[in-house]
């Protein structure tokens, strides 16, 4: 247990980055009740270790923690699904960014399909930048990557929603079918 004085200042630093920590684990696990248990394992090692965070960004620092937990969740319980770590050099060098086509497509749904389609690597950087609204140092500090990667990485992850899209629905559905 933390000294009162300790838990006042975990209230004030971390519980305010509450709603990005579950928001970062619902994009990143895809299921609200898992996302709401990963936030609270998450938030009690974040209570636990809290004695030891002196300096820093409690946002980067709880959003870490929650990433670390979801990445561990997901290789213990979907071991199927790609949870590696970015290799940029593997990847296509185009940027072009998605940002106006979602704009003008004021189709959640569709949104957050495209977005829950990326690998896990994308959607997370992704969900960092546009909508938690960390910068590149926040990112590149909540996923220990340097920020050249953080940002190569957002450009391409950009690049496969922009063209997850622009697919016309009806040539998913068709492609689905076969």
């Amino acid at each position: 247990m933390l000294e009162a004085q300790e838990r006042q200042r975990f209230e004030q630093c971390v519980l305010p980055y509450l709603d990005a920590a579950f928001n970062l684990a619902r994009w990143l696990l895809r299921d609200r009740s898992n996302a709401e248990d990963a936030t609270q394992e998450a938030m009690l090692r974040a209570y636990r270790f809290f004695p030891s965070f002196r300096a820093g960004d409690p946002r980067a620092w709880l959003l870490q923690i929650v990433r670390n937990y979801c990445y561990t969740w997901l290789r213990q319980n979907r071991p199927h699904e790609d949870t590696s770590e970015l290799n940029e050099d593997s990847l296509p060098s185009d940027t072009p960014s998605p940002e106006t086509l979602a704009i003008a497509s004021h189709d959640r749904q569709r949104i957050a399909q495209a977005l829950e389609a990326l690998p896990v690597h994308f959607r997370e950087i992704l969900v960092l930048r546009e909508l938690e609204g960390c910068s590149y140092k926040e990112i590149a500090a909540i996923t220990s990557h340097p920020i050249g990667t953080v940002m190569s990485a957002l450009a391409r992850a950009r690049k496969q929603l922009r063209e997850s899209l622009s697919t016309p629905l009806h040539t998913k559905e068709s492609s689905r079918a076969l």
